[in-house]
């Protein structure tokens, strides 16, 4: 499959009609790829979420599965810390695009990176380290073509359920050009101010477009910890700050699920 519109915003695209999982097939390829490597697969048959043990699976066709290399040349001298906003960034870019397709204003993202349609999942993103620290594979998918029935949960959704027919023309180049479009510039600022998400203004875009604060949420974290409350920003570090029920107190969460509870 041809990417005419993609390919020149990356370094590198490779596409396979199916794999197992992308983002693994990139970390094992990662020593050989430059920065801005891109792996795209029409399906994939071991993607995973964010939870352990979950899987991501779409009928094949249905969807792309998208995995980035992102890997900063040493001169940028990004900390550990910063590697953090990664996939916060992939989240804010995986938002714009789909606004793109969809009003803008429909598109959220609940913390960090799951991209939300009305309240349905249209996208989740996995970030994981490389093995020598150097960087970080960004994968990410999105629901394209499938029908309600075809979407493993009632909360999920698909451009085309959000256009209104599973006939509607889809270009799969356009789509990835969009989300690789917002992620290439926002990564380059993002570099370009060393990693600093405040100075690059990045950490307010992300909290603008973040569903999860000015509302009630719970947070349910590892070791059976939760807490309810509500999200009222973002931390230097790209945590989601919690505001929990009767407690003056800021609860920052730097890992886990959010979920949106209903407005009062």
């Amino acid at each position: 499959m041809d990417f005419p519109l993609s390919s020149p915003l990356v370094n590198r695209l490779d596409y396979v009609s199916s794999t197992g999982s992308t983002n693994t097939d990139l970390i094992a390829a990662a020593a050989e790829r430059p920065d801005l490597s891109v792996l795209v697969a029409g399906f994939q048959s071991a993607g995973r979420g964010r939870a352990t043990g979950r899987q991501w699976l779409a009928p094949e066709g249905s969807s792309l599965a998208i995995s980035v290399l992102l890997r900063p040349a040493a001169a940028a001298k990004l900390t550990p810390n910063a590697f953090g906003w990664l996939p916060l960034i992939a989240g804010l870019a995986m938002a714009r695009a789909v606004g793109q397709f969809i009003p803008a204003e429909q598109v959220a993202v609940k913390w960090p990176n799951d991209v939300l349609v009305n309240e349905h999942k249209i996208s989740g993103i996995l970030s994981e380290l490389l093995p020598d620290f150097s960087g970080v594979v960004i994968g990410a998918g999105i629901n394209i073509r499938q029908t309600a029935e075809q979407l493993p949960i009632e909360t999920a959704t698909s451009l085309a359920i959000e256009l209104g027919s599973t006939e509607v023309e889809l270009s799969n180049d356009k789509i990835l050009a969009a989300y690789l479009g917002e992620l290439r510039a926002l990564y380059s600022r993002f570099v370009e101010a060393g990693g600093d998400a405040t100075a690059s203004g990045i950490r307010d875009e992300i909290a603008a477009r973040c569903g999860s604060i000015g509302r009630r949420v719970r947070a349910l974290m590892p070791g059976d910890q939760e807490i309810t409350g509500n999200g009222v920003g973002l931390d230097e570090f790209g945590r989601i700050l919690i505001q929990p029920d009767g407690a003056r107190e800021l609860f920052a969460v730097s890992a886990g699920d959010i979920v949106h509870l209903r407005h009062n």
